[in-house]
Formats: C-alpha cells, structure tokens, sequence
C-alpha cells in the first residue's frame, strides 16, 4: 500500500524535476502540490480539510508586515545600481589600493561589501565588477583565476550581508519554524526571533568573510607576486587633497546610507520595514544628487533633514496626541514638522530629477526603477504563495513527521542532522535559486532541527541556524559547474577568460566558505553574540 512517506518524496522529486525542466516556480510549487494532494485523496491518504488552511496563509502572507521591507529594499538596491555607486567606488577604491600588490584584489572585496551592505542584489553586484574591474586587471597582469574568484565570491556577499533579501526571507521562515518547533516541545508561551535578530547575528559573519578573503589573497601575493602586480602611476598624478575629496565622494554617501539603514534597525529604532523605507528614500536622493551634482543642495538639505528626523525620534516623543506634552517635546515636535518639509522638498527634487533621467534601457530612471522592484516582487510573493501550498501538502502527508523521525534517528546526532540538511541545501542550489530552497526546505527541516539539542547540551538558536544555512546558500552560489555568481560573470566576462579560469580561481573561495562554516559550528558566539549584546534576553 502507497503509503504518504512514499507520497511526499515523490512529491518532492516531481517537483524539483519540473523546476529544472524550466517550468515557473510558483505554479509548480501550487500546481504539484494540488495534484499529489488529489492522489492522495483518491487513495484515501490525505484529508481535503487541510487545503480549507490555504486562504488564511495567503491572508497571513499579506498582512505580513516584515515582507514589506522586500520591495522596498529591491528598490533600494536597483536604484543604487541604476547610480553608478558601484562604479564610482571601485574607480577609487582601485587608487587607494592600486599601488599594493594585489591592491586591486583588495579592492575588489571591499567594494563587494560596501556594495552588499547598502545593495544585497548578488546578479547586479557580480555583473557590475564583472564589466568594471576583470577587464582592468586582467590588463594589468593580474592571475586570471584569481581576478574571476575574487570578483565572484565578492559579489555574492549580498547573501549574507545586511540588508540582504535572503536574510529578510529567511528570517520571516525561521519565525515560524521557532515557534513551531518550541509547541512541539510542549512550549505554550514561546520566543520569538525576528529578522532583526538576523541581521545582527549576520552581521559579524558577513565581516569575516571578507577578512578571510582579503587574508587568502594576501597570501596569494606573498607567495606569487607575478600574478597580483602594483599598478604603476600613470598620467598626472592627483594632489593629496583632490584624492581624498574623491574618496570622500564616493564613500560618504554608501556609507550613511548603510548607517542609516542597518543603524536603524541594530539600533532598535525602526523596523527592518521601516529601515527600508529609509533606504528606498535615500537611495533615491542619492541617485537625484549624482544626476546633477552642481544643483544638489536641496537635496543636501533634505538628507540632513532626515538625520535630524532620526534623532529626534531616538530622543524625543514625538506624538502629538497625547494629554501630557512638555515644552521640549513640542519644540522638538515643531522642530520635527520643520524637518519634514525639507525632507520633503529633497525628495520630491530627486523623484523629478530620476523621472526626468533617461535609464540604458531607453525609460527614465524612475520607470525603470519602479519596473524592475514590481518583477522581481511580484516573483517572490506568488512563489510564496505557491510554497505555502506545497507545505500545508507536504505536512497533511504527514511529511514532517516523517523529517522528524528520520533526522533524530540518525547516527551522529545534531551533527549528522545539520550536515545532511546542509548537503541536501548545497546541492539544491546548484540548480534551484535561493527563493525556492528558502520556502520548500525551511518550512520543512527548521521546526526539527530547532528541537534538537547542540553537543554542550544547549538549545539551538535560531539565528545561528539562519546564519548556518544563509553562508551555505551563498557557498552553493559559488560551487562549480553550476554556481550562479559564475554564470552571472561568465556573461560579462572578456572572450579571453576561458570557464575553466573562473572554475579555478571560485576553488579556494568554496574553501574558505566551507572553514567559515566550520568556524561557525565550534564558535557559534560569532552569530549568537551581538544579538546577545543588543538585544538582552536574546
């Protein structure tokens, strides 16, 4: 007799079989889903009631409130993009380093964080200093495997990196799976984790992972110096004072903006919602100042604007329906009114000056902007939606009983669970992106493994295993022959970069994922300690 077992992993593999096959994700998450849950209700398996739960996950899904940062950060990163920051900082962040051996490569890494902590777009980061940077070095004799690995593995710090739209996913996931997994434990009164939690414990992570890489290439150029050269001065020379105006230029504005935005959120003054809000504003008056740069004080004026906004919020009431007001709370309210309308006028400036922009594509910025925020959002809800259908199919299986079982009863312990869920993760992303392994494996294996106990006998904590499955997301992402980060540079890559050349220089990068991970599992306070440190009671 077929039993649901049986059923649910025929599901899966269906499934992932239509999604390599290149049919849309979400109507092949719902689709599969309804027709397995039809077999089952044939064969007198799965009850039809479960399906009766649909409406009022969509309902849940829409009312959903930390989703909202999703579009809004998507219009903060491709409005950035659509800037030129990327441009601009790796033009000066080249003559900073670039009479370093290996300066370049260097470069190359800090920009990709810069880039991921005010960004978190992988496609749009890699193929940036793909077009910008592996030209130039590869002219400047730089090692082929190198220029590819460095730019790739950079480029794909947008995983890990806050605000990263993996960990805004991940995070809303994981909320769930916590609280499910706490009332399988007979836990009526549970915690919680938010993405805020998230964002802190990926914080010190994302970091790391920079310095490791910045560590493995001065390793490079110590011991192979051909090929990572200096780069010699050419032309006239720039007077130390115009130098740094341009460094300023060109990392101030990156550089507030990620203040602003992660500040707001580590900070506990605004939600990752409203710090996207924040940032889709400021990503915008960043975009009308660079369009005209010789009429950009109303634009000045309103970004001071919204930093005075900030801290009179942080400092003050600022409600003003209330019985009892005192005199510095009114002036600071009026202060705050003020403000507004400055703020207001520097917006309103730079949305004029973005519609009025032609974009590459032939629009204007704005229509271009707004265009691609509306694709690319419209794609991750209806695959939520269609995720939540295969789910409750999955669970009226009985499926999760199923991963239940099969995970604790494994040789090993917590050990072999994790390395078999991180294997089954690291092979799916080879073929599958990160939305559909965030909404059909999460939902599934995080309520089970979040009961199991660590080594030191200690629960485990949510946001470790978000940052656990975040860095190894982003390592599948680099991991020949199917990574995306290397399709991505391999489009924009000169013809004298062979594939096996990026194959090559992506290697030790996969490595240094990999002992990050392996770090992370014997040093989990490098996740769990800044949330424990800004959140007390974490």
């Amino acid at each position: 007799m077929i039993s649901g077992e049986f059923l649910c992993l025929i599901m899966f593999a269906v499934a992932v079989a239509c999604l390599l096959a290149g049919f849309p994700v979400a109507f092949t998450l719902g689709g599969v889903a309804l027709i397995f849950a039809g077999i089952g209700t044939v064969l007198g398996i799965f009850s039809p009631s479960y399906l009766t739960g649909f409406p009022s996950n969509v309902l849940g899904v829409m009312q959903n409130e930390t989703l909202v940062a999703v579009p809004l950060f998507i219009f903060m990163g491709v409005m950035l993009e659509r800037s030129r920051v990327a441009e601009e900082l790796l033009d000066n962040m080249g003559r900073l380093f670039g009479s370093l051996p290996g300066g370049l490569a260097f470069s190359v890494c800090i920009v990709g964080a810069l880039l991921a902590a005010s960004t978190g777009i992988v496609g749009a980061t890699v193929v940036t200093m793909g077009l910008l940077s592996l030209p130039t070095m590869i002219r400047r004799g730089y090692d082929k495997p190198l220029a590819c690995g460095s730019i790739a593995a950079s480029g794909t710090l947008g995983q890990i990196i806050p605000p990263s739209i993996v960990l805004v996913l991940l995070g809303d996931q994981l909320s769930v799976a916590y609280q499910n997994a706490q009332f399988s434990m007979g836990i009526f009164a549970p915690d919680t984790v938010s993405v805020n939690d998230l964002f802190a414990g990926a914080l010190l992570p994302g970091f790391m992972l920079v310095g490791l890489y910045i560590l493995y290439q001065i390793g490079y150029v110590i011991l192979w110096p051909e090929g990572a050269p200096a780069i010699p001065d050419e032309g006239e020379p720039l007077s130390r004072r115009e130098f740094w105006t341009r460094m300023v230029h060109s990392l101030l504005a990156p550089i507030v903006l990620i203040v602003a935005v992660l500040g707001s959120i580590l900070g506990g003054l605004a939600s990752p919602t409203e710090a996207a809000g924040v940032g889709a504003i400021g990503a915008t008056m960043l975009a009308g100042y660079r369009i005209d740069e010789k009429r950009g004080l109303p634009i000045l004026i309103g970004a001071a604007c919204m930093a005075g906004l900030l801290i009179l919020t942080s400092q003050f009431d600022l409600r003003a329906q209330r019985n009892v007001i005192s005199g510095a709370e009114w002036a600071a309210i009026i202060a705050a009114a003020v403000l507004t309308g400055g703020l207001a006028n520097g917006v309103l400036t730079a949305f004029w000056r973005t519609f009025r922009e032609p974009a590459d594509d032939g629009d204007n910025i704005l229509a271009s902007v707004a265009q691609a925020t509306m694709v690319v959002t419209s794609m991750v809800f209806i695959i939520i939606v269609g995720a939540r259908m295969f789910t409750i199919v999955f669970i009226g299986f009985e499926g999760d009983d199923f991963i239940k079982e099969f995970l604790q009863d494994l040789p090993g312990g917590t050990l072999t669970a994790i390395l078999v869920v991180m294997a089954v993760m690291f092979v799916m992303g080879f073929f599958l992106d990160f939305l559909e392994i965030v909404f059909i494996v999460v939902p599934i294996v995080a309520p089970v493994l979040l009961q199991l106990e660590m080594p030191d006998g200690s629960s485990m904590s949510p946001v470790w295993l978000g940052i656990m499955m975040a860095i190894n997301l982003q390592t599948s992402f680099l991991t020949p022959p199917f990574g995306f980060a290397l399709f991505y540079l391999r489009g924009v890559a000169p013809d004298s970069v062979r594939t096996i050349d990026i194959y090559k220089g992506i290697v030790p990068f996969v490595m240094i994922q990999v002992f990050a991970l392996v770090l992370l599992w014997f040093l989990p306070g490098v996740a769990t300690w800044l949330p424990s440190v800004l959140y007390p009671g974490f």
